[in-house]
Parts: C-alpha cells; structure tokens; sequence
C-alpha cells in the first residue's frame, strides 16, 4: 500500500505500472492512496522491488508491504 505526496497519485500510478514485477495497481480512498500487487519469487526479490524500484519514485511517501500465503 502506498502513500503518495498531494497531486502525484497519476504519475506514481503510471510508473508503477511500468515495472515488471507490478502485476495489479489500484487507486483507493483513505489512509492509503494506491494499492500494489507484486509477484516475487522470494521475500528478498519483494524487498529489493520495493526498497529498490517502488520507494524510489519520485511522490512516494510512504510504503506499507503486507504478504500473504497460499494454503
């Protein structure tokens, strides 16, 4: 879940859709302006996609990763 500066939601959006990783994108109201799917092979890919190419984009405020599992 991501936190965007005012006004950057659109550009965070765009850029975020562009990295291969990223399989869903979507815009939400409230605490939290969008909401990412990522598909990684491990937890350390997840980190380094998230570290490395989510919390560099330039209107990124602030990141909250949630994982999950399948049973």
């Amino acid at each position: 879940m991501i936190k965007t500066a005012t006004a950057a939601e659109r550009e965070v959006y765009r850029i975020l859709k562009e990295i291969d990783e990223v399989v869903e994108v979507h815009s939400l109201f409230g605490e939290f302006d969008l909401i990412v799917k990522i598909q990684a092979e491990n937890f350390n890919k997840l980190g380094q996609v998230v570290v490395d190419k989510i919390r560099t984009i330039e209107g990124v405020d602030d990141t909250k990763t949630l994982t999950g599992i399948e049973f």
